[in-house]
């Protein structure tokens, strides 16, 4: 796995970045958040079992291509890490809007070590592949940012934590979906329908507020505008279609 250039490390509190035990077997404890619209922060740490740990993100779940950061210390040197008490700690952001879901952990042999000047690595003894979601991360992002910045976004806060749990009750709809013999069928459609609806109309809302708050001006409008054009066309045709099977 070779890092890539968007990568850098970083040495800022990891306090308020969500956690995820990412691999348990070995103890890979994940922490990361959206610092800001392009940049995403993580913390990996594992205990240290005398060898390398390393973190990379796939874009299929394979090694090869993939873009990583490896750690660890020895007696003599440290490379790409730190030591806090019995674990090994590595720092690093991202310069993207969104990372790959899909990353891979990986664990050097015990006791071997990349040495200068080459620093080449060794064949891991053990790897998992794993897909992480950050819609998470992105709700906590930014609690954490009204409060990082000092900045007043109360009403899209309020708007993006109302859509949040309106979206969490349209999933959970359907464990209370009733049979399509029951008589009470038509009313949980009622209900399913109009909350999809109202979810939509007030994403698109806060959306469009949240660019009006950031000051990008029409052309951010007109982009997400012409994105919105194109869904709404191909809704309206496949709502058509759907009435014309009735």
């Amino acid at each position: 796995m070779m890092a890539s250039s968007v990568i850098s490390i970083i040495s800022s509190p990891i306090m308020w970045l969500s956690i995820l035990f990412a691999w348990s077997s070995q103890n890979f404890i994940l922490r990361y958040a959206q610092t800001s619209s392009n940049l995403w922060s993580f913390v990996l740490s594992a205990p240290d079992a005398n060898s390398y740990i390393a973190i990379g993100f796939s874009s299929n779940g394979l090694m090869i291509g993939s873009s990583a950061v490896v750690g660890g210390y020895s007696a003599t040197e440290w490379f790409s890490g730190s030591k806090k008490s019995s674990r090994l700690y590595l720092a690093f952001q991202l310069n993207t809007d969104q990372p790959s879901p899909r990353i891979i952990y990986a664990l050097g042999p015990t006791g071997v070590m990349p040495s200068s000047p080459s620093f080449s690595l060794t064949r891991h003894t053990d790897m998992v592949s794993t897909t992480l979601n950050y819609v998470t991360a992105g709700v906590i992002c930014g609690i954490v940012l009204e409060n990082r910045l000092g900045v007043d976004v109360s009403t899209h806060k309020g708007l993006g934590v109302f859509l949040l749990v309106l979206g969490c009750l349209q999933v959970m709809a359907f464990l209370a979906r009733p049979e399509k013999s029951s008589k009470v069928r038509k009313y949980w459609n009622w209900y399913h329908y109009s909350a999809g609806r109202i979810l939509i109309i007030f994403a698109v809302a806060n959306v469009f507020y949240g660019i009006h708050l950031g000051g990008e001006g029409r052309e951010w409008k007109g982009g997400y505008g012409g994105v919105l054009a194109i869904l709404f066309v191909i809704a309206l045709i496949l709502e058509v279609r759907m009435w014309m099977r009735k």
